[in-house]
């Protein structure tokens, strides 16, 4: 009897025992399967909030990319205006290249009663005489055109390539007086080859943007012994129409390339007289070498004009 009592006893505490391991398996797997769900959430979330941070900075760096494309295009935009012939603060003093250009042609050198000069400079840029026109240019705060020859600019090398920068920069006009000045490739028996002429000025203007950066060009040209000079002229005045452009020869001098070397005070005299009764002047000089006398003579010369109550103008 006694027996039987234990063997029962130790039936109720084995499913005791078993309900109770039954229990704590469950909870455990539930508190598991509980864990394993929140980390699930946690993943899921922070996978859903990390894309949605990459999409914002996708977005943002959208907006950037946009917003820096249309600085820099408008800072192109803006380099082009100032970089046609003068720079922007130089076209305050800035005259119309083409009406020039037409009033030379008919030779009507009125300006209605107002007195305009554009001192001219071709040949250049020189080491020699161009500092010397520059100085003087810049003490009597007046502004002239530098019709540039590529071939003189690369022969004075880096001291050449800085004055024309230097020109530009205390705003002077800078135009194209062609790369070679010869006469032969660019007019051979005298008569305009108008392919070899534009090949020529080209390298010419890819040198100046080299100088003064890629968005600077120049409409205004000279041709090498001026327009006047040459048979069948005809295609390169279509050419220049066409591409709103100007070819600008002269109505005074002063003779420094002309016969035998002058003294500056010849010089100021052939200026002075090539230039009486025209209220619009364009008077041809050079700063190529070998013309000092025309730098000395500058600064009585633009006391002549200063005297007669003429403005200074640039052509652009």
């Amino acid at each position: 009897m006694p027996k039987s009592k234990i063997d029962f006893s130790s039936k109720n505490i084995k499913k005791k025992k078993f309900k109770i391991k039954r229990k704590v398996i469950i909870a455990s797997s539930v508190l598991i399967a509980s864990f394993l769900c929140v980390n699930v959430v946690s993943a899921t979330f922070n996978y859903v909030e990390e894309k949605k941070q990459e999409k914002i900075q996708q977005q943002n760096e959208a907006r950037a990319k946009m917003l820096e494309e249309e600085r820099k295009r408008k800072e192109e935009e803006e380099a082009r205006k100032r970089m046609v012939g003068v720079n922007h603060e130089a076209k305050a003093y800035t005259y119309d290249a083409v009406k020039v250009q037409e009033k030379l042609a008919n030779y009507d050198y009125s300006n209605n009663g107002e007195k305009v000069v554009f001192l001219t400079f071709d040949d250049g840029a020189s080491t020699t005489v161009t500092p010397k026109i520059l100085d003087t240019l810049k003490e009597n705060d007046v502004k002239a055109t530098f019709f540039v020859t590529g071939s003189n600019i690369e022969r004075g090398g880096e001291e050449a390539i800085n004055l024309v920068k230097r020109a530009f920069d205390e705003g002077n006009a800078i135009a194209n007086h062609s790369y070679s000045h010869d006469y032969k490739y660019l007019y051979p028996g005298r008569v305009l080859n108008l392919d070899n002429f534009l090949e020529d000025f080209k390298k010419t203007d890819e040198l100046l943007k080299e100088i003064l950066g890629p968005y600077f060009s120049t409409r205004v040209i000279r041709v090498p012994g001026g327009m006047m000079s040459w048979k069948e002229m005809e295609p390169l005045k279509e050419y220049l129409k066409e591409n709103n452009m100007a070819s600008i020869d002269w109505n005074a001098l002063n003779r420094d390339a002309e016969g035998k070397k002058k003294t500056a005070d010849e010089l100021v005299q052939n200026a002075i007289e090539t230039s009486k009764g025209k209220e619009m002047v364009v008077l041809l000089m050079h700063d190529t070498y070998g013309k000092e006398e025309t730098a000395k003579a500058l600064n009585q010369i633009i006391k002549y004009f200063k005297d007669n109550g003429y403005q200074f103008k640039t052509l652009s």
